[in-house]
C-alpha cells in the first residue's frame, strides 16, 4: 500500500514533482489537531495521587456544596443576641456543634469549625473581654466573619472543563470537592528516532561529521508538551538504509502513541523516511508545510492491529527546522490526543520589522518583553542554528504575502514550558 495524501488521495511517495503542494501553515495546524482529537487516549480512573500530568476527561464538579456548611473564618466566639454571652460549649474543627438555643449564649469557636445552627455573629478573639463572672464581651465587627455554604461552588457547577491539564492545583481542588479519583487521557507515550549517518553523538565535530543536536533536545521537549518519554525510547543514530528505518520504525510504534524522526522528510539518495512510511502502510495526514523554515515536516498515521491509531512526525534535519515542526504540527496532534483544546495562539507587537516569506508563511524566532507586550527578533536564527532558540521564547507568526512590520501586531508561538518556567 502506497503512502497516500489524506487531503487529495494523490500518491506522494517517490513523487516529489508530482506531489500536492504544501498544506498551509494554519490548515496544517487544524488537520492535525482534527486528527488528534479523533484518535483521542482512552478515558482511565486514576486515584489523585496518580492524576499528575494527565488531563481531565470530564469536567470537575464538586459532589457538595463549597463549604458544605458555614464554616467560621476566625478564632473567636460564636454569639447568638445581644452580649455579654454566657459561654454554654466549644465547637473545633471537624466536629458538628449543638444549635445555640437562646440569646445572650456563646461558645468558643475556632478556625475552620462548622458555625452553630443559631449564631448571630462571630467575635474576633482578639476583639473580646472576659466580665468578672466569666461572660464574653465584645462588639462584632460589621462583616459576617464566616464562610457560608456555598460561596465557593454549589454542588454540581462545572469548576474545570474536560481537557484542562491535571496539575497540583487541580488535584488539590478535585480532593476538596470530596473526589478520590478522577476520570483522565493519560500522558501520550513519544519515542525519538534519529537518522543520518553523518551524525555523532559524543565530542566535537569533525572529520566530516556533524554532533547530533536533537537526539538531546527534543525529547525535552517533548516533555514539556506532556508526553512520556523514557531514554530507552530514544534511537540512533539510524543507518542510512531502508531495512533499517522500517526496523527502526516498527519497533518504536510497539510502545509509542507518536514516534518522531529526524532528517530524511526530503526525497534525496538517503532520505528513506517516506519509503519506509509506505513499506509500513501508513497514511499522510500531512505532506510538507508551506512554512519556513521547516518545510519539509510530515505528519503520517498508522492504525495498528488494537485499532488505535499511531502517529509518526517527520522533523526535518536541520535543528531549527525540527523544532519549528514540533511547534507547527506536534504540539496539536498531542493537544488532541490528549482532548485539550486547540492551543490558542497569543499576540504580541514588532519591536523591529520581520521580513515576510513570499506565499509562505514565516516563522521568526523572538524574545518577549512580557510586561511591554513586545516581540523581538534574535540572531543567528538560520535553519542549521540552534543559537538564536536558545534565547528566544518562541516564532512570530508573519503570515503568507507580508511583511512584518515594526508595531504590527501577530500571532506568536510560544516555546513549551515546564511549570514555574516563564518568559524572560
Amino acid at each position: 500500500m502506497s503512502v497516500r495524501s489524506e487531503s487529495t488521495g494523490s500518491t506522494a511517495v517517490g513523487e516529489p514533482t508530482g506531489a500536492p503542494p504544501p498544506a498551509r501553515w494554519e490548515e496544517a495546524r487544524a488537520r492535525v489537531y482534527a486528527v488528534g482529537l479523533a484518535a483521542a487516549l482512552p478515558v482511565v480512573t486514576r486515584p489523585l495521587a496518580e492524576a499528575d500530568g494527565h488531563t481531565l476527561a470530564e469536567p470537575l464538579t464538586p459532589r457538595t456544596d463549597l463549604p458544605a456548611f458555614p464554616t467560621s473564618s476566625v478564632d473567636g466566639w460564636a454569639v447568638r443576641g445581644p452580649g455579654p454571652w454566657r459561654v454554654v460549649g466549644r465547637v473545633l474543627a471537624g466536629s458538628a456543634p449543638e444549635p445555640l438555643a437562646g440569646d445572650g449564649t456563646t461558645v468558643e469557636i475556632a478556625t475552620g469549625a462548622m458555625v452553630p445552627e443559631g449564631t448571630s455573629a462571630i467575635l474576633r478573639i482578639e476583639d473580646s473581654t472576659r466580665t468578672a463572672d466569666g461572660r464574653v464581651d465584645g462588639t462584632p465587627r460589621p462583616a459576617p466573619e464566616w464562610r457560608p455554604t456555598g460561596e465557593e461552588a454549589r454542588a454540581g457547577e462545572e469548576l474545570l472543563p474536560a481537557g484542562t491539564p491535571v496539575d497540583p492545583g487541580l488535584i488539590g481542588l478535585a480532593a476538596s470537592c470530596g473526589h478520590d479519583s478522577l476520570p483522565v487521557r493519560r500522558p501520550p507515550r513519544a519515542a525519538l528516532i534519529v537518522f543520518g549517518d553523518e551524525l555523532l553523538t559524543t565530542g566535537p565535530p569533525a572529520a566530516g561529521r556533524v554532533r547530533d543536536a536533537l537526539g538531546p533536545a527534543v525529547p525535552a521537549w517533548l516533555r514539556r508538551y506532556g508526553c512520556q518519554v523514557r531514554p530507552a525510547d530514544v534511537v540512533g543514530p539510524v543507518a542510512d538504509t531502508l531495512p533499517a528505518h522500517v526496523a527502526a520504525l516498527r519497533a518504536a510504534l510497539t510502545g509509542a502513541d507518536l514516534v518522531c524522526t529526524t532528517g530524511g522528510t526530503m526525497h534525496g539518495p538517503v532520505d528513506h523516511l517516506h519509503p519506509a512510511l509506505q513499506a509500513l502502510g501508513a497514511d499522510y495526514v500531512v505532506n510538507t508545510v508551506a512554512v519556513r523554515p521547516g518545510f519539509p515536516m510530515l505528519l503520517a498515521r498508522l492504525v495498528g492491529d488494537d485499532g488505535r491509531a499511531r502517529f509518526v512526525a517527520g522533523l526535518p534535519g536541520n535543528p531549527q527546522s525540527a523544532i519549528v515542526a514540533l511547534v507547527s504540527l506536534v504540539a496539536p496532534l498531542l493537544a488532541g490526543l490528549q482532548g485539550r483544546p486547540m492551543p490558542v495562539l497569543p499576540s504580541a507587537t514588532l519591536a523591529e520589522p520581520i521580513r515576510g516569506r513570499g506565499s509562505y508563511t514565516h516563522l521568526a524566532l523572538v524574545r518577549l518583553d512580557a510586561a511591554a507586550g513586545t516581540a523581538h527578533p534574535v540572531h543567528h536564527v538560520g535553519s542549521a542554528m540552534l543559537r538564536g532558540l536558545a534565547g528566544a521564547d518562541g516564532f512570530a507568526v508573519i503570515r503568507p504575502d507580508t511583511t512584518g512590520e515594526a508595531g504590527a501586531r501577530v500571532p506568536v508561538v510560544p516555546l513549551p514550558l515546564l511549570p514555574g518556567e516563564r518568559p524572560s
